[in-house]
This record gives C-alpha cells, structure tokens and sequence, in this order.
C-alpha cells in the first residue's frame, strides 16, 4: 500500500525507478512519516532549492533524506541549548557577581573563555554577534568552516536569477499524443479566430463584499442539499417516501441527503469524525455520525453534497448500506449548422487558405500566476510568455492571476520602484499605476507583434488591485489598466463559450486544498488527480469544498508572517460558484500540485502550474484543438473537445 500512496503522491504519471522508491520507503520507516507528509517535506524542500518537484531521482531523494536527518538534528540541538541556557541562568556559588562570560562557557564557540572580555571589532560600539545578526543553530563560529557547509547547515541556495532557468521549453508532459502540435502560421491572420460568448452572468459578481449575513449563508447551504435531493430523486426515479432524515431513529431503511462535515473544529477529517449535516428542511439541520463499514471503498471531503442509502436504528449513527451516484451534467452539444461557422471562423479570412482543405487547428495558451518570482517585480516569466505567444501568433491566450499578488514579499511590504520612465507622484500611485507600468506593457508588446489574438484575464482573491476582495469575484474595470479591447477581463469563475466548445475558468487552487482534507479509504491511490477533479464535476461547483482549509495549512509564503491569503469565500453568493448547464468541455484549474491535463467524466481539466514559483520559473499549458467534425444540419453534435484537442505542459 505504501508503493503505491508514494507512486501517486511523486509520480502519478509514470512509473518510479525501483531504487528511488526503496529511498522513499526508508524515509517513511525512519521518521515514522505518512507518503502525504513524506511528500509535503517533498514540495518544501524543492521550492526551498528551486528544484523541480516532478523530477524524482535517487540523488535528490537522498539529499531530501539528509534535509530531514539535519532538520532533527537542528531541533534536537536547539532543545538541548535551551535546556543549559535554563540551567545556566542560575548564578552558581563560585562564580563572581556579575561575570556574565562565565556562563556562556560551552555555549557558543565563539566566546572566550572564562575571565575574558568580549571584544570590539574595529573599535565599533556593537558586538560581532549583534551586527551579523547572531549564529544560526548548527553553524559553527569558526573561521575555518567553509560557505559550502555553511550554506548546507543553512539550508539555503542562492536565488538564481530567469535566464540561468534549466530546460526552458522543455514539454514535461503531452495529452493526446497522436495529434500534432499546431503549425505557426507565416503571419497573423487577418481576421481573429476566436469569438468568445458568455454563458454566466458577469453582472451578479458585482455583489457587495465583506456584507455576508449568516441567515444568507445558512440558507445558501440549505439550498444546495435540497437541489441535489430533487436531481438523485429524477435520475433514480424515487419516491418522495424513500427519503427521510438520517438523525431520525428508524429500522426502515431510507435515503438520507446531506453534507459530509466533521464534528471537530479542528484537524483533518477522520473516520472517526465524519458526519453527515442535513438541511434544515431534510433533518433540522441536525448532525448524525456515519458508520462505514460496510463499503469497501470510498472518499469523501468536507462540503461534498452525498445521498446514502442506509439506516439508523440506534438513534446514535447512520448506519450506510449504499453510496447513490449524483447524477453529472450533460455534455455540451451544438447543431452541425453551429459548428460549420466556427470552422469557418478558423480559416482566419476569406483569403487566408484553400477552402478545401480543414482549416489550422486552434492554438490557445493557458497561464496562472505568480508571474515574477519573490525577489523581484521583473515579470520576466510574463515577458517570455508573451514573446512565445507572439512568435506562433496564437488565436488565445488565457491568464489567471495573481498578477499583483497580495503575498509576494515585495508588494506586501511596498518596498519597491516604478520604473524610471514612470512619471507618476509616488504618494498618488495606486496599485493599478503598477500594473500599467509593470504588468500591461508586456501584454501590449503582444498585441502589437499578433493584433488578432484574443486574450482573457481572469481576477484572483490574492489581486492587490481588485478591490472584489471575496469569492466568487467580480471583474477588474479594464481602462484603469491599460488595456485594449483586445483583451477581455472576466469574473471568477466565469463560464463562456471559446468558439464551440465551452471553457470554465477559475484561479482559485481547489485541488491542493482537497487533497489536503479529503478522506478516502480502500480507493486507488494511483488515481490521486483524477479523482481530485471528478469532485468537481461531479458536485457542479467550483469550489465545492466547505469550510475551506485552514490557512496555516496552505504552502508558505514568502511574506513576513508566511500565512497564505486563502479561499475567501462569500457563503452568501456561493451559487454563483456553479457550473452552468452542461458540464464544460476544457476546465483550467491552477493550481500549487503539479500541472497536468487529464480527461474526467468527458470533461478535459488543465492545471497548467504556477508560471512563476517563488524562486524559480514555473510552467504553462498550450493546446491544439482541431475542427470539430460535421453531422446532418440540424442534428446535436457532442463537442468531444478531449478526443481533437493535444495539450502540452511546457517549462517556461
């Protein structure tokens, strides 16, 4: 079992080599770990040395096993000082009043020995220790020790700056490897090749935030356990006698509805904890704890809407019996008559090919950010982006924030410059003065270099520059950036239709946060990512993970508590959170696990990754998407976007 929770945490697409999976597991024996925490160390020691969490070989393994080792022994170190430091402030009867040396002795390498004095150096008024801001635990004072064994008791890499980034362009991995990567074409088209449609109401984002009443919230989570006992009703054509509620003793058996929840405050969901949370309407709101021995396999997460079937003859817990599907979303569909003009469309004008031949298939870029790294306000990852862009002259770019984020040291702090030819009164700045001057000029230079592409931007929680500080998020008015009318600024989420096919977009990182309060038992844990994104479908949200996860338990950032902005969601509004209709055909779901594109249910979900890590350069994801094929004219033809469409994840 082991093999294979470290299979699917550090390599879930292909196998790992036999010895580095013998390293792995002599990890977990030693410091009695999990392959979760195993692979969390993991992900903070590579974004600690800029490493690359997806290339697990035997050297790094071994390097992250001595991270560890000398993490313990640090700590175990540190212990040991504090206990004779506590023993030491005890004046001891033969020592002399007031001679402090005598008790440093032993202590810190660098101090004399008893009856010494503490030096000055160069006559300063400081000590050396003060002005060099002390010795950290586990290096040594001495003179001799070398920057090489200081930098490793540190644990700390110089930041290397984006031109000396390894592999760049490197394709990590290819969906649908038997289609061909798209052509650039020898000059832009005259016409754009996209139209973009949409297919959820941006105006309801504009909601008043930070005005959340708890009756509106309780009654928004009310209401998505009653819709879902009307949809498992149709789809498994019950009786309104077959439901009852899961808190009322009974030996009948019955269908309970409810929200799987834990009856902790704190820590992570356990079988022990689980509960099921009806609806005022269902059960009172009331609480019942769930016994799940009887199914063999299963997974569940704090929010996910559940129908059981199952009983509760004690009055104590709901005994499960069956776990009901949820019935998914339709497919999306369009008439042939539909289709044919968007084939059209991608021919790119009326003089741009032979209308005989299939028109070029269409070359969409997908991008989250951070788009700088912590150290800098350059945005040289977004300036690279843009320059690839430019050069195939693609028909879409789509860009999900953080674009001024809120947790990059720099832009917390404020401490940091316009450019020089920026002649703007620093007092008057706002953050959208920033983003003209650091962020929209790479973007222009696009526009300029491809005048048909069509470029989407989606606003993220952690925006310095949105003042919709709450999820679901309303839109960024595009003037006060800077921007043409090329580009198109959307909520979050936000569903719309690229062409034919239909594209859900969200920059909130939901699939690190399931992962992290999930609980699963006897499922394969191969199949991790899959199932991460089968939650969203299946639970039409989003975000459908309620409360989300604690903010301390999100990845640090670099600012100075560390603490991550987090989900920020409004209850109040959660609806809009929804998927519209039909289940979309591309869902792009940034997030901090490792980028993938992956089918779920018909359903193709990209993670394109970070652009930019906090030190490092990050990844995007490009897809070809070639011409739908053609039915009678008035017959409803499936999308299957997941069958014609090739997705790569590239290194910047």
């Amino acid at each position: 079992m082991a093999d294979a929770d470290l299979q699917s945490f550090f390599s879930p697409n292909k196998s790992l080599e036999p010895d580095v999976l013998g390293e792995l597991e002599s990890i977990l024996r030693l410091h009695d770990l999990s392959a979760e925490d195993l692979y969390f160390k993991w992900e903070s020691y590579c974004i600690k040395l800029d490493h690359d969490a997806q290339n697990v070989t035997l050297d790094t393994v071994r390097n992250l096993k001595q991270s560890i080792q000398d993490a313990l022994e640090n700590s175990n170190r540190q212990v040991h000082v504090k206990l004779e430091r506590k023993i030491a402030s005890t004046p001891r009867g033969g020592s002399k009043p007031g001679n402090v040396t005598s008790m440093l002795d032993g202590l810190i390498p660098s101090t004399p020995a008893t009856g010494g004095k503490l030096g000055r150096v160069g006559g300063s008024t400081g000590s050396a220790l003060k002005r060099k801001g002390g010795n950290p635990p586990g290096l040594a004072s001495s003179p001799a020790a070398g920057l090489a064994d200081q930098l490793k008791n540190l644990n700390a890499v110089p930041v290397n700056s984006f031109n000396d980034r390894a592999n760049p362009g490197e394709v990590v991995e290819i969906l649908n490897t038997h289609l061909a990567a798209a052509e650039p074409p020898i000059a832009p088209y005259s016409e754009p090749r996209v139209k973009l449609t949409a297919a959820s109401d941006q105006k309801k984002t504009g909601y008043k935030p930070l005005a959340m009443k708890l009756s509106e919230a309780s009654e928004i989570l009310d209401d998505r356990i009653d819709d879902l006992m009307t949809i498992v009703q149709e789809h498994h054509e019950l009786d309104d006698s077959a439901f009852g509620s899961a808190a009322s003793q009974s030996t009948t058996e019955i269908v309970a509805i409810g929200r799987i929840a834990s009856d902790s405050i704190e820590g992570k969901l356990n079988k022990a904890s689980l509960v099921l949370e009806t609806s005022r309407r269902t059960g009172m709101g009331l609480r019942v704890p769930l016994k799940m021995d009887k199914i063999k396999s299963w997974s569940f997460f704090p929010g996910q809407i559940v129908a059981l079937r199952g009983s509760n003859a004690s009055g104590l817990e709901f005994v499960v019996n069956e776990i009901l599907d949820v019935p998914l979303l339709p497919n999306a569909a369009s008439q042939s008559s539909v289709l044919e003009s968007h084939r059209e469309r991608l021919r790119g004008g009326p003089d741009a090919m032979d209308e005989d031949s299939d028109p070029a298939p269409l070359s969409v870029i997908f991008a989250s950010g951070p788009y700088t790294a912590d150290d800098n306000l350059d945005f040289e990852p977004l300036h690279a982006l843009c320059s690839q862009a430019a050069d195939t002259y693609v028909d879409a770019l789509v860009l999900a924030g953080p674009f001024l984020d809120v947790d990059h040291p720099l832009i917390a702090t404020g401490d940091f410059d316009l450019p020089e030819d920026a002649n703007i009164d620093p007092d008057t700045a706002t953050m959208s003065t920033v983003f003209k001057y650091l962020v929209t000029p790479a973007l222009n230079r696009l526009v300029a270099a491809n005048p048909q592409i069509t470029i989407v931007l989606v606003p993220s929680v952690r925006d310095v520059l949105n003042k919709h500080v709450s999820w679901p998020q309303d839109t960024i008015p595009r003037k006060e950036l800077g921007l043409s009318k090329s580009f198109r600024i959307v909520s979050n989420p936000m569903t719309l239709f690229m062409n034919e096919f239909v594209l859900g977009l969200s920059s909130q990182d939901v699939l690190s946060q399931l992962r992290s309060e999930e609980l699963a038992m006897g499922v394969q844990s191969s199949d991790l990512m899959s199932r991460l994104c089968r939650y969203l479908v299946e639970q039409r949200h989003y975000f459908p993970l309620y409360p989300p996860a604690d903010r301390s338990k999100l990845p640090k950032t670099g600012t100075e508590d560390g603490v991550a902005t987090g989900a920020v969601l409004d209850l109040s509004y959660l609806k809009l959170g929804e998927m519209v209709n039909v289940r979309p055909d591309v869902m792009m779901t940034p997030s901090f696990l490792p980028p993938f594109a992956k089918v779920v249910e018909s359903v193709l979900i990209i993670n394109p990754g970070f652009l930019s890590k906090r030190r490092g350069a990050g990844t995007y994801a490009r897809m070809t998407l070639y011409p739908p094929a053609l039915g009678s004219s008035e017959q409803m033809t499936s999308h299957k976007v997941f069958d014609r469409a090739r997705v790569e994840i590239v290194r910047i």
